[in-house]
């Protein structure tokens, strides 16, 4: 081969590689598209039904992964890995709402890797807050502190999922009795509302507002316990639920109003207010009658633990509420197979 056809093959090689390189499996509108889905889902989560939700982030997920296995360009597949992270994210949180943890947990870790592909700081420190969550409502304290803080130097100015990192590593603190990690931690969660830079990526349930920071720190103040802790944990919580109630009705976070109802019960238990505390357990059952979330009926079974004090435990209104917390919180019966009869 003489230099000039060396030099003309060589040439064709490269502008084969051009028209190669250059193919795209992502349409003009597809990460548009996709986006929007997305962000509808994450708008509308708080007050659906949690299962029909999930099914279709499953159909959404699916789309980002297959087009991921295609070729796009590199900023594309960064865009990619960020609808796929969030999507798995409120997969991770969904599979949490219904009961199942380790799936939960899954969901989670491929959300963190997603996180890491894009290069998004904010989605890393929201799954880690989910991370830590999953850990705290499975009674793994110590776990939950060290997801959350296995961010904290990275986690500055990520709108509010900082603000719920730390809010989530103060609730494990009082699970464990530290008082001193709770004040911490909630100095650190009012310090980044403050100082959050950037509006949340995205909004919905994937938001942690002044509303859920308020309930969170009254979760604290009931587990510490005391008698100022727990004026100071019904304070947050009433204010908390006020602010919760103003929202509009298809836009209300259901699941966690109801949690702060049931923070507000368990302080009102803690000082003796048995009427003020069954109010609000019977007000939860009857708003979450059509959103039944795990961290709600585990939060009830807590609340049924306090009935059973002496001080309570014979009085016939703390008998009726704890029977009527068994019965809200048994699982439903197994739908019957079309076709089959019992």
């Amino acid at each position: 081969m003489t230099a000039a056809e060396a030099i003309a093959a060589a040439a064709r090689e490269s502008a084969h590689f051009t028209q190669y390189a250059g193919r795209t499996n992502v349409g003009p509108h597809t990460l548009e598209q996709l986006d929007a889905d997305l962000r509808n889902l994450i708008k509308a989560y708080p007050g659906r039904p949690v299962y029909p939700t999930f099914l279709e982030l499953v159909e959404l997920r699916n789309s980002a992964f297959e087009l991921l296995e295609g070729r796009q360009y590199p900023a594309q597949s960064r865009d990619l890995y960020l609808v796929a992270g969030v999507t798995c994210g409120v997969m991770s949180n969904a599979s949490f709402d219904l009961g199942h943890m380790e799936a939960a947990a899954t969901q989670a870790r491929t959300a963190y890797l997603c996180a890491e592909l894009s290069g998004s700081e904010w989605l890393r420190t929201w799954v880690r807050g989910m991370q830590s969550l999953i850990a705290y409502w499975g009674d793994h304290f110590e776990e939950a502190v060290a997801f959350a803080s296995s961010v904290r130097g990275h986690a500055a100015a990520q709108g509010s999922a900082t603000v719920r990192l730390a809010g989530i590593e103060a609730r494990a603190h009082a699970r464990l009795g530290d008082a001193e990690g709770v004040e911490t931690a909630l100095e650190a969660a009012a310090n980044a509302r403050e100082s959050a830079l950037h509006p949340d990526e995205y909004a919905g349930m994937m938001a942690f507002p002044v509303e859920k920071q308020l309930f969170y720190g009254s979760t604290c103040q009931v587990w510490l316990g005391g008698e100022a802790r727990l004026r100071r944990a019904a304070q947050d919580a009433s204010r908390a639920i006020s602010t919760f109630e103003q929202a509009p009705l298809r836009q209300r976070r259901v699941g966690e109003m109801c949690l702060a109802r049931l923070d507000l019960a368990a302080a009102r238990l803690g000082s003796g207010e048995l009427d003020g505390a069954a109010e609000q357990v019977r007000t939860v059952f009857a708003e979450a009658a059509n959103r039944r979330t795990d961290s709600v009926r585990r939060r009830l079974t807590q609340v049924r633990d306090q009935l059973q004090v002496p001080r309570v435990k014979t009085s016939p209104l703390a008998a009726s509420l704890s029977d009527e917390i068994i019965e809200f919180c048994a699982p439903p019966p197994p739908a019957v197979t079309e076709g089959h009869s019992s």
